[in-house]
């Protein structure tokens, strides 16, 4: 893999306000980058200075080799760009608003055609295809602007909250289109949907107050998680308060939680440091001959992490 876009010292300050402080980071083909962070940190603002749209206050970006504050031109040709909200010309159609960015893409004719049907295709827009943009519903709109990044088929794609307002269904669909695209293309997506990081992400970063505080795999981050390696276990109502008290007192073990769930009381037990106690509990359920109904080890809380890095700061 080879680095598609290499982000050095950004930084962007709107009056006193800094909004983007010194962030670096390379994102290499084959990455889907996930970009977390809470409302304000600095996401959006990121993503419009890699991609031409805002100038930095400091720092650049090189995006395929091009460095945006000298070749915006050149870096715009080499990304798809899904700004937030999906901006569109309201009055036109889909299919007339593709077919115009097809055309400043550089297509025409036959070419421009098929690009505009494979990107329809790819997004599932067949059916609105020929209704004002201004009469959709905001997940199609939001597919209208997935369907423009992808029409060139891009080496880069940078997609602010692609999933945005798209019912569980469209979010499937969508986030498969992205897991087939990654192969050869470099990915930055920014969301607040968790679950989306672990569904389609190989890699996370959490920026708050414009700043970059947390890099590395989904799991990795999850390690961070007081969860991580935590055994989640049920037990027959009269072994619970006897099991708990004993699991207590086991090396490793920092704390024992009740659960109250909707099939019955839980236990969850977070081991020390995140190491793994699986291993202890287990002998200690046979040793007392304790039959439990579900056991399961956590691989950690990616909400959990993203809360404490984002409020220590």
């Amino acid at each position: 893999m080879s680095d598609m876009i290499e982000v050095k010292r950004l930084a962007k300050h709107f009056g006193p306000i800094v909004a983007v402080d010194d962030v670096s980071f390379t994102v290499r083909r084959g990455e889907v980058l996930g970009f977390l962070g809470p409302n304000g940190a600095g996401k959006s603002t990121t993503m419009k200075m890699i991609t031409g749209f805002l100038a930095p206050s400091s720092g650049t970006a090189i995006v395929c080799g091009a460095d945006v504050t000298r070749d915006p031109i050149a870096v715009k040709r080499r990304i798809g760009y899904l700004p937030e909200g999906a901006p569109a010309y309201p009055d036109m159609t889909s299919a007339g608003f593709l077919d115009f960015i097809a055309h400043i893409r550089g297509f025409s004719g036959a070419e421009a055609r098929r690009r505009v049907a494979l990107a329809v295709e790819r997004v599932d827009l067949g059916d609105v295809l020929y209704q004002p943009i201004e009469t959709l519903s905001k997940g199609f709109k939001r597919r209208v602007g997935l369907a423009q990044a992808l029409l060139h088929d891009p080496d880069v794609l940078i997609m602010d909250e692609p999933t945005d307002g798209l019912d569980p269904n469209q979010k499937h669909q969508v986030r498969r289109l992205i897991a087939e695209m990654s192969a050869d293309k470099a990915i930055i997506i920014s969301t607040h949907l968790l679950e989306e990081v672990d569904a389609v992400c190989s890699r996370a970063m959490i920026i708050a107050h414009g700043k970059l505080l947390a890099d590395g795999t989904p799991g990795a981050l999850e390690a961070r998680s007081r969860y991580h390696n935590a055994v989640r276990l049920v037990l027959a109502p009269a072994d619970q308060g006897p099991a708990a008290a004993a699991i207590r007192l086991l090396p490793g073990v920092d704390e024992v939680e009740s659960l109250a769930e909707a099939e019955g009381d839980a236990l969850m037990i977070i081991p020390l440091h995140g190491s793994s106690i699986i291993g202890s509990v287990g002998d200690l359920l046979r040793n007392n001959r304790w039959e439990p109904t579900a056991i399961s080890v956590e691989r950690g809380r990616l909400d959990d992490v993203f809360r404490q890095i984002t409020t220590a700061h």
